[in-house]
């Protein structure tokens, strides 16, 4: 976060800047009201700390200014003193402070305090954004396309769901199909793709449809199937009145349906839930109601429900692990995204568009990306589709400046597309590979699926990331077994 802090007292300013610092914010320091104010104008401090007590311009007076500003609710104010009377504390909140501070600041209350304006301005920013910037932003983005085969989405927003670039007829026909289906809240909707295609961004999309109308589509609530416990998947989304569990909240607790209500419930990674529930859930989406968990009385279900798998849904059906009927119900809402293998059109479009956003973001020199680097990524099959390929471009950013993406940048992905054997990621070809043990006492599949996740961890230095990806699961599903292994090492 960029802090501006202001203070006539050198010494207390620079104390103040350097301990901001090292919480790895970016800090400018000045030493009087008019002083910040003239910077205010040429940049934005999401936080102001100031003194009161200083020549001039005061702290309190600085406040007024800053709110005065026609961007000031950007800003939080946080003003402190070492005149700690309770008059001062009163007339600095009043006056529209975010928090009073005493001097000498305590440095755990200085960083807490930092912590929560940080998630204030990005709460403040994503609604006004939502609320007056979208559609105009949309309305750019779709100007030079043809509007009679589709409006071209670019959404960029920090905040919701980044930036969307369809760049392919395959992929403006998924999204024209999903806001389609935006229009009629009774469909349920079944999102099938491989790990890493956008899945949850195509149920954005249908949750929010046509987002230069302008209207209200509701709360978008998601549950990650495979990271909840089958024992707690019932509460956590019908929720359980008072009494239903020892334990549970006295007053009991709404569920995902409750929190989606009027909205969209968005239910990700659906052939993970069991058959009960399967049979559940088509209950609801049958009869628009539901009971809580322990419940008597029944309770509407206005939510608009999408699912999204990266499973083969009719093999599990043959199998006997997902409901034929309840896969039929989703027949009417059903959108299927392409890998990126089968879109080639968009590799580079997405990876330009993932280059540049990482450059700013980083303060990066990286302008495009060179002709021979262009035919290694196309050349490449991306198994982890889209999400590898912004994976991939991220890295190049935070290892790299250059102008321009040049093949020694991208030299894993060229012996990859040569048919070469790279080993595990983003090993080297002379590094460890993954060995796999077969005691001859036996092994069980959870210790052996634990094995493999420690080993594919340990393989990418611990990046949750890098490794989900590999293994070709959700961050979620991931950091649920993680959390899985380590309850049952610590017993």
């Amino acid at each position: 976060m960029d802090i501006l802090v202001v203070d006539d007292d050198r010494a207390s300013r620079e104390a103040a800047s350097w301990f901001l610092s090292r919480q790895g914010h970016h800090v400018t320091t000045c030493g009087s009201g008019a002083e910040a104010l003239a910077l205010m104008t040429d940049a934005d401090y999401p936080m102001v700390l100031s003194d009161i007590k200083m020549a001039g311009m005061t702290g309190l007076e600085l406040l007024a200014a800053v709110k005065a500003l026609p961007g000031g609710w950007r800003t939080d104010v946080v003003l402190f003193t070492g005149y700690g009377d309770m008059a001062s504390a009163i007339q600095a909140l009043r006056s529209g402070a975010y928090d009073y501070l005493l001097k000498p600041v305590d440095a755990q209350e200085l960083a807490a305090t930092a912590e929560r304006i940080e998630e204030h301005q990005a709460l403040l920013r994503e609604n006004r954004y939502l609320s007056q910037n979208l559609a105009h932003e949309i309305k750019a983005a779709t100007a030079e396309k043809d509007q009679e085969l589709f409006r071209v989405k670019r959404l960029v927003t920090e905040s919701l769901f980044g930036q969307i670039g369809i760049f392919s007829e395959k992929m403006r026909n998924v999204v024209a199909l999903a806001q389609k289906y935006h229009n009629d809240r009774t469909i349920p909707i079944l999102i099938e793709g491989e790990t890493g295609t956008g899945k949850e961004i195509i149920a954005q999309i249908v949750h929010w449809g046509d987002v230069q109308r302008g209207n209200d589509p509701g709360p978008f609530i998601d549950i990650n199937c495979a990271a909840i416990a089958p024992s707690l998947f019932e509460s956590e989304l019908f929720g359980y009145e008072a009494g239903a569990y020892t334990g549970g909240q006295n007053r009991g607790q709404k569920g995902k349906l409750d929190l989606a209500s009027g909205g969209t419930l968005f239910l990700d990674e659906i052939a993970e839930i069991s058959p009960e529930m399967q049979g559940k859930l088509l209950r609801v989406i049958q009869e628009k109601e539901y009971y809580r968990v322990g419940g008597l009385k029944k309770l509407p279900a206005d939510v608009r429900i999408v699912c999204a798998t990266n499973v083969d849904m009719k093999k599990n059906i043959d199998e006997g692990k997902f409901r034929r009927d309840l896969y039929y119900r989703f027949q009417l809402g059903h959108i299927t995204v392409p890998p990126l293998r089968e879109r080639r059109e968009e590799i580079i479009p997405l990876a330009n568009m993932f280059l540049l956003q990482g450059a700013k973001q980083r303060g990066k020199k990286f302008k495009g990306i060179s002709d021979e680097a262009a035919r290694i990524l196309e050349n490449y099959e991306w198994p982890g589709n889209v999400r590898e390929l912004k994976n991939a471009l991220e890295f190049v950013v935070f290892m790299y400046d250059d102008t321009e993406v040049r093949p020694q940048h991208i030299h894993k992905l060229d012996r990859v597309a040569a048919g070469e054997n790279t080993g595990i990621g983003s090993l080297q070809p002379d590094e460890p590979r993954l060995s796999l043990p077969f005691p001859r006492e036996g092994f069980t599949l959870k210790d052996y699926t634990d094995y493999i996740i420690k080993e594919v961890l340990n393989a990418h230095s611990g990046n949750q990331m890098a490794a989900a990806a590999y293994l070709g699961i959700s961050l979620r599903t991931l950091a649920y077994r993680i959390a899985k292994m380590k309850k049952t090492d610590n017993k």
